[in-house]
């Protein structure tokens, strides 16, 4: 059997792509925010239920961006369950990460823990939507409010994810998304901003493009972060095929909430009723009830051609550049360190057959019937 692998980008017709490839010959704009360029940030707005959206060349960049466009500073609060450049982002700005560890049930920064973690150095609080679900957005913007700190979330894993029936990027002061090839919606490589309204978008704005404001005016340290025409086009083709991608992500979701949910040992997260979720992730728990540990139940795929990863093992405070700081000691992050030594994420995404669904099951469900 051919390899499978954790994900796969879903790729629309190449033939569909190209009269967009044609238009952009044609007029000869390559970036520099073009007509597709504009075009995708309004089509993104409409579809997401957002106000403002600003296009990047990836969601790193966008993270790097929105911690200048707030002006951060000191510390920021943050989660040691994320892919590193959520933490990345922090240093390459000379911030300083204060990990804090997550909730058992949702994996994402625990409310509970936020407030003793807050110094006079405390400026904002980075959190992330792990895998989709989403934050508990209500008390991380109270205890935000309390102490005068700014919101951030990296909401790279949750497009089209909504709370309550408003898109959960709404939230937070700025939510950050990729579109790298791994996303369920994906440019290839690229990102975007969410921005509440026009005056930060301006500024965000400015910020990607060298901070010019015209040929002869700049206005800031800017970087080059735009995303170019090639693959806003791109993006736009994507776009159409969203809500199909999403319903085939959601089949194989429930066919393995369905096979394992009886499985001792296996956990999986729950889905809210609050929520509507975008099947980005399907991440499970082998605890001790399960006949192996998860490095062998990890290898057992492996040998038998499932790339499952172990997302995110090891924490980013594991990590040689963060391990020194006080947060990362493996006392103040218990349960981040037992959900990081348990997670296996199985392959899922639009075009993986459910006979590969069943066999990955059967791969799992053979230990517990053996």
């Amino acid at each position: 059997m051919k390899p499978v692998y954790v994900t796969q980008p879903h790729l629309p017709p190449l033939n569909d792509f190209i009269p967009y490839l044609e238009k952009i010959w044609d007029s000869k704009i390559l970036t520099n925010g073009g007509p597709f360029h504009q075009q995708l940030e309004q089509e993104l707005c409409e579809h997401l239920g957002v106000k403002h959206v600003a296009l990047f060349t990836n969601g790193t960049i966008a993270l790097l961006t929105a911690l200048q466009a707030l002006r951060i500073t000191g510390e920021v609060i943050t989660t040691p369950y994320s892919f590193v450049a959520t933490a990345h982002s922090l240093l390459w700005n000379g911030i300083k990460p204060v990990f804090v560890d997550i909730d058992s049930k949702t994996l994402n920064l625990d409310p509970d823990k936020i407030e003793s973690a807050i110094t006079p150095q405390t400026t904002a609080i980075l959190a992330v939507h792990c895998y989709g679900q989403p934050c508990d957005v209500e008390r991380i913007q109270k205890i935000a409010d309390n102490y005068g700190l700014k919101v951030i979330y990296d909401a790279a894993h949750a497009f089209g994810v909504q709370f309550k029936n408003e898109s959960i990027l709404n939230h937070g002061d700025l939510s950050v998304l990729s579109f790298h090839a791994t996303k369920v919606f994906n440019t290839f490589e690229g990102g975007a901003i969410i921005c509440p309204d026009a005056k930060i978008k301006q500024r965000i704005d400015h910020l990607k493009n060298f901070g010019f404001v015209d040929e002869v005016t700049v206005v800031a340290p800017g970087i080059n972060g735009k995303m170019s025409e090639i693959i806003s086009a791109f993006g736009l083709l994507q776009l159409k095929n969203i809500d199909d991608a999403l319903q085939k992500r959601k089949a194989i979701d429930e066919r393995y909430r369905s096979a394992l949910k009886n499985i001792k040992g296996i956990q999986y997260l729950s889905n809210s009723l609050e929520n509507t979720a975008n099947y980005s992730y399907f991440p499970i728990l082998v605890n001790a009830e399960y006949p192996l540990y998860r490095d062998v139940l990890f290898q057992k795929l492996r040998d038998n051609n499932i790339y499952a990863r172990r997302y995110f093992y090891p924490l980013i405070s594991d990590f040689p550049m963060y391990r020194g700081l006080p947060s990362a000691v493996v006392s103040n992050l218990p349960v981040a360190q037992k959900i990081s030594n348990e997670v296996i994420c199985l392959p899922i995404y639009p075009d993986l057959p459910f006979e590969k669904v069943d066999y990955i099951i059967q791969l799992i469900v053979d230990e517990i019937t053996s």
